[in-house]
């Protein structure tokens, strides 16, 4: 074969000198810490670049920052940013390429700009909340009123937690006390698969609590204890916050950083800073209901006592008048019935009066009609068998007896003569 013909090693030598000559100067380059592990002091990094739309790696080689930088640059770094180093970070990041025939190409990293992380978990911050906002998401939690009673609460927390212990110090001396019930439910909240993890464990406790109760909890809290800022980054997830702005329960959380707030702070009904201020605005909510409850029944007592010494003295008075007009309804009754005994008593002796009149003619009248006195003016009773008659068809035989004032007379019938009408 006519061409040159290398070694493998004599190759990747060229290739060695190549890059020592052209790259010689370090320079500054953005990429995402895929990977890191630490060994005997030195940080052994995986770095990536990512498409923008597909999120697919397009571009990776490997870092190291040995040991006698690391020290002061990865603290220097976490100083400034009050972030921990670790994957799932974009970083600017000095580096200068280094090419080995043996282990291959990777970069010795210089130095790390704390400022670029720090701007590129605010962006990312600020595109979520700008995207929330524009969708009419961001307050929908925020807007629905407090609950009235606190019942039953939902938790959801990292499993065995020093935060969740810390809250169910006081939670469990509510629920002894028969104040309020908390049903708990774990999830992951560090690490790129925290966002998921929390939304399959909120899912996963909204179809058991159907299950075993007939209305929704009066409360969601969601809490973690405290940790460095990119654990909390991964919080800070769009398809999580949506998720719970869309929630039509209040949801309370306390994420355990008095300075740093995650889009769950913003979105959340109440925000706290630790899980034990949590429980803390719950015993304080439900004392403040308690206290609501007694002045309004300390209200609903006095008013009412109000109402039932006014209806006692409008009851009165209107007894009075009842009574008034009662007595005003009886004098002049009795009046009337007086005026009509009265009234009646003159008509009755009238009456008498006019009867004992009538009863003296009739009287007389009887008198003068007595037969004795009618047979003194020369009358007679003329009786057929033993019965008065007045007329000559009465007439039942041929004796008749004839009675006159002084005596009978008995007489045979010999002829009846009767007037013509």
């Amino acid at each position: 074969m006519s061409e040159t013909q290398l070694s493998l090693s004599e190759y990747l030598t060229t290739v060695q000198e190549v890059i020592q000559l052209t790259f010689d100067e370090a320079v500054w380059v953005k990429a995402e810490i895929r990977n890191l592990s630490i060994k005997g002091g030195h940080y052994y990094l995986e770095l990536a670049e990512k498409d923008e739309d597909s999120h697919k790696v397009i571009a990776s080689c490997k870092g190291t920052l040995w040991k006698f930088t690391a020290q002061k640059i990865v603290l220097r770094f976490e100083r400034e940013s009050g972030i921990e180093l670790s994957r799932d970070l974009n970083v600017l990041i000095k580096v200068k390429a280094k090419f080995d025939p043996q282990y291959g190409f990777s970069v010795n990293i210089e130095d790390i700009d704390s400022s670029f992380t720090l701007g590129d978990i605010a962006k990312r911050y600020q595109q979520i909340l700008q995207r929330l906002t524009q969708e009419g998401l961001l307050n929908n939690n925020k807007q629905l009123p407090a609950p009235f009673d606190l019942q039953n609460v939902l938790v959801i927390a990292p499993e065995n937690a020093a935060g969740l212990g810390d809250f169910k110090k006081d939670a469990d001396a509510l629920a002894q006390a028969g104040v309020c019930h908390f049903v708990y439910h774990s999830a992951t909240f560090q690490g790129n698969t925290a966002p998921t993890s929390i939304m399959q464990a909120l899912a996963s406790a909204l179809r058991q609590w159907a299950q075993d109760y007939q209305t929704a909890p009066d409360l969601i809290v969601i809490i973690r204890g405290g940790g460095a800022v990119n654990d909390l980054a991964y919080l800070n997830d769009y398809d999580l916050a949506a998720l719970l702005c869309k929630r039509t329960v209040p949801i309370w959380v306390g994420i355990g950083h008095e300075k740093d707030r995650t889009i769950l702070d913003e979105i959340a009904h109440r925000s706290f800073d630790t899980p034990s201020k949590v429980i803390a605005g719950i015993r304080n909510l439900i004392v403040e209901r308690v206290n609501e409850a007694s002045t309004a029944l300390q209200t609903i007592k006095l008013l009412s006592q109000h109402q039932l010494t006014a209806y006692q003295s409008q009851n009165d008075q209107y007894l009075k008048t009842i009574q008034t007009l009662a007595q005003s309804q009886l004098n002049d009754a009795q009046r009337s019935v007086d005026l009509l005994k009265s009234d009646t008593q003159y008509f009755a002796q009238q009456q008498l009066r006019q009867a004992v009149q009538q009863t003296e003619s009739l009287m007389r009248e009887t008198l003068l009609q007595n037969p004795r006195n009618v047979m003194a003016k020369g009358y007679a009773i003329v009786r057929s068998q033993g019965k008065a008659i007045r007329s000559v068809q009465q007439i039942t035989g041929q004796q008749l007896q004839i009675e006159l004032q002084d005596g009978m007379i008995d007489a045979t019938v010999t002829q009846v003569n009767t007037h013509e009408q």
